[in-house]
């Protein structure tokens, strides 16, 4: 399929009433498991995940020459649509998207960090201006508000608020679904999906979040695990050494190998 396909597909899999559960893979290896399981139709990276891969912290600090590599490494790596996190487009959310889309990209999430409502909006309309004059209409921008990341203790009626007119207003300018991570509860769920419409509000599987068959139920259009599914490989992993290290233990006999 050609990087117009793959975006139509992606656009489709988020329009559907099928809740899209996307498991954030943040290496070709991670991309190729994570793709070889019945029913994923797509991949996310992650880019805390990535970051962290690449010996660097979370928060725009690592090379966005770095981060678009792995993006294409985890492109080459599956047939599935992949959407990318680019946090706010590394100070040019253009110039970001297109080389995004250059390696194979079809869609991205793209955080406001809690910037005037303005600055956040521009920001959006030029990434998915880049997505236009590259010829791929259809990219999915994940428009992402830190309304719920950053609320501190503000009340919670006045931080919902805010989510909603950002998402409104990035709906306004393109997007075809907002991202609002963090604690949200299932009456925030329904408001957002009342105010925004069905299959235009993507959630963030974080422990405690809105149980996910509940979320389909509710129109949401996709969750995703951001940096929790690495931390379940790295723990995992870890147990294994804490294992053989400490108490002396092998590989069960029942193990089996990836393919």
């Amino acid at each position: 399929m050609t990087v117009t396909d793959r975006a139509r597909v992606l656009l489709d899999l988020h329009r559907s009433p099928e809740l899209l559960i996307l498991v954030n893979v943040w290496d070709a290896v991670s991309a190729r498991v994570a793709a070889s399981v019945e029913g994923v139709t797509a991949l996310a990276t992650a880019s805390h995940s990535v970051a962290a891969t690449l010996g660097h912290e979370d928060g725009e600090r690592i090379p966005r020459d770095e981060m678009l590599d792995m993006v294409r490494r985890v492109v080459a790596a599956t047939d599935l649509p992949v959407t990318a996190d680019l946090e706010a487009g590394y100070g040019d959310p253009a110039e970001t998207m297109r080389r995004a889309i250059d390696v194979g990209a079809v869609g991205a999430n793209l955080e406001d960090q809690m910037k005037p409502l303005p600055e956040a909006v521009a920001a959006v309309e030029a990434a998915l201006g880049a997505a236009d004059a590259a010829g791929v209409p259809e990219f999915v921008l994940n428009a992402r508000t830190d309304a719920f990341l950053r609320a501190g203790d503000r009340p919670h009626d006045d931080v919902l608020a805010d989510a909603l007119e950002r998402g409104a207003a990035y709906l306004a300018a393109g997007a075809p679904v907002v991202f609002v991570p963090g604690h949200v509860t299932e009456d925030d769920v329904a408001t957002f999906v009342a105010e925004w419409g069905p299959q235009r509000l993507s959630l963030i599987a974080a422990p405690g979040c809105v149980p996910l068959p509940r979320m389909a139920e509710l129109g949401v259009a996709r969750v995703s695990f951001g940096p929790f599914s690495q931390s379940v490989a790295l723990m995992a992993f870890q147990d294994l050494v804490e294992g053989a290290t400490q108490r002396g233990e092998a590989l069960p006999a029942d193990y089996r190998t990836l393919n």
